[in-house]
This record gives C-alpha cells, sequence and structure tokens, in this order.
C-alpha cells in the first residue's frame, strides 16, 4: 500500500510540474501587462515602462523562455515573484489561502455529505414521493448556472434583511459568520445536487446485488444491510469523483466569491487577470494543481480503506 501511494505522488506531483508550467506559458503568452501604463496620463516613457516590466519579469519584450527560466528558478528557493504593485506573490497567496479554504472546506464536507446521504436515501426510496422531490430539486439546481444561483441567493437574503429591518446575511467580506453563510451556502447547494444523482445511481447499481441479498439472508436487518453493505460499495466509486470535482469546485468558487465579496483566491485570480499579473495567476495555477494532488491521494487513500481488495492487489 505504502509503494502504491508512492507512486501515484510521484507521478502526481510530475502532472503537477507540467500543468503548472504550461499554465505560466500560456499566461505570459495571453496576458499584456504593458496595456496598464498605455491608460495612465502623461504616459511614462517607454524605456521606463521597460524597466519596470523587467524588474517584474512582466516584459513580453523579454524572450518566453528567459522569463519561464527566471520563473522557475525563483519558485525552486519559494519565491514566487511579485505582483504588478512589486509587492510578493507568495505573501497574497499564503493570506488568500486560508481564506478561500475555509470557505471550500466547509461547502465541500457538507455538500458531500449532504449528497450521498440524500442520493442513497433516494435510491432506497426509488420512485417515492421522497425520490422524485429530491431529483427534482437536483435538477433545478444543475440546470442553474452557480453564479446565477449566487445572485438568486443574494437577491433572496436581501428581501429577509428587508423585512426583518436587520443585517442577517451580508456580502462586503469575511469577517464574521454571517458573511459565510452565502457563499457556503452556495457552494453547498452546488455539490448536492450533483452528488447526490451519482450516488443514486451507484446505490441502486448495489441494491439488487447477491452480498446484500446473502446478508439479509444471514439475519441483518434492512436498514443495517444497506449501511454496512450497499452504502459502503456504493460509496467506493464516489471517492473519486469526490476528489476531483474540487478542480470544477474552483471554477466556480471563482464566480462566488467576487459575487459575495470573499475576498480569497477565486477573486484575486479574476484581478490579476484582469490587470495581466502574470505571476499571480501562475501563483493560483500552483496552488489549484496542489490542491488537485492532495485531494486525489487522499481519495486513493479512502478508495483503499473501504475496498480491502484494493490494499491486496496494491
Amino acid at each position: 500500500m505504502a509503494r502504491f501511494v508512492l507512486r501515484r505522488a510521484v507521478g502526481s506531483v510530475v502532472l503537477v510540474v507540467v500543468a503548472v508550467s504550461l499554465a505560466y506559458l500560456l499566461a505570459a503568452t495571453a496576458l499584456h501587462p504593458r496595456a496598464n501604463f498605455e491608460g495612465r496620463s502623461p504616459r511614462p516613457p517607454e524605456r521606463v515602462i521597460d524597466a519596470r516590466l523587467t524588474e517584474l519579469n512582466l516584459n513580453d519584450r523579454t524572450p518566453l523562455p528567459d522569463r519561464y527560466a527566471v520563473w522557475v528558478t525563483g519558485l525552486l528557493r519559494g519565491d514566487l515573484g511579485r505582483d504588478f504593485d512589486g509587492d510578493p506573490v507568495a505573501g497574497e497567496l499564503g493570506r488568500r489561502i486560508w481564506v478561500s479554504l475555509r470557505l471550500l472546506l466547509i461547502g465541500t464536507v457538507l455538500g458531500g455529505v449532504l449528497g450521498v446521504a440524500l442520493g442513497a436515501c433516494s435510491a432506497v426510496r426509488q420512485y417515492r414521493l421522497s425520490d422524485r422531490l429530491i431529483t427534482l430539486a437536483s435538477f433545478v439546481v444543475l440546470a442553474v448556472p452557480v453564479f446565477v444561483l449566487a445572485v438568486l441567493l443574494q437577491m433572496g437574503a436581501q428581501k429577509v434583511n428587508d423585512a426583518t429591518g436587520t443585517r442577517i446575511f451580508q456580502w462586503a467580506g469575511q469577517d464574521g459568520l454571517s458573511h459565510l453563510v452565502l457563499p457556503t451556502v452556495t457552494i453547498v447547494l452546488a455539490q448536492v445536487a450533483v452528488y447526490s444523482r451519482y450516488q443514486r445511481s451507484m446505490m441502486l447499481d448495489v441494491l439488487s446485488a447477491d452480498f446484500v441479498r446473502t446478508a439479509r439472508a444471514k439475519g441483518l436487518r434492512r436498514g443495517t444491510a444497506l449501511r454496512r453493505h450497499a452504502l459502503r460499495t456504493a460509496v467506493i466509486p464516489m471517492t473519486t469523483y469526490f476528489a476531483y470535482n474540487l478542480g470544477l469546485l474552483l471554477l466556480g468558487a471563482v464566480f462566488i466569491e467576487k459575487i459575495f465579496g470573499w475576498h480569497g483566491m477565486g477573486e484575486w485570480l479574476i484581478d490579476s487577470i484582469g490587470r495581466g499579473d502574470v505571476n499571480a495567476v501562475a501563483a493560483f495555477d500552483l496552488f489549484a494543481a496542489g490542491l488537485v494532488l492532495v485531494a486525489g491521494l487522499l481519495a486513493d487513500l479512502a478508495q483503499a480503506a473501504l475496498d480491502p481488495r484494493v490494499r491486496v492487489s496494491r
């Protein structure tokens, strides 16, 4: 098992290096930080602009391989470069990471647990009223883009605030619990809708399996047999999806953070793209790739814990 995890970790690290390198090269090619100086009045002399961009390793007139070599050299030393304002990217990255993780971890865990529970319940009560209601609600949420869902929740929260005459819900920062509620609910709803559909399908596949019928024949109650055998088996494929869904979750969180004024990685990415801040965009890609890497390793461990065949074969 340890050898398997080590082998997967090494392979994942290689993929992260390739992904982050490609992301940096794409950002350095597509973004144009020089445009930030064009609207200034008076416009700085060209040599001053070149000197400033070269200092930040953002000069588009410097060959791309040279800029990439400078960035990689700094990365190996733990230096992610400086943003367009001249501030260290690593410092801003560290601050933004904990802001985003506070939102993502709570939303992901709650969404995953509730989605699995509702999906399993829906499968067990197939074609009954509860199953139809869960299915209808899931498809409604899935049909609504996450940024539209965020705006709808924001509008509903505003009506609640107006009706009560208080600021029960807020979306202008991350100073307290009231700021965390709406973006978390948005993520949870989106995750529950997805996970419940997958879990329902997985659960239906095992409800009539031989090992479930055998457990019932040995005297186990239906609920016990479903929990110990059917649900445990049905959750195994979900562990992989649960981990790698983080990539899509990060994409949705970009819009959620911007809409609710949550000053995390998503908001930072949008602002950095807007001003052509290549080093900050590359830092976000590094964070995203690392998060998916850790999630993938945790998924492998969870799958091995749930399925003894994995531990034996690997």
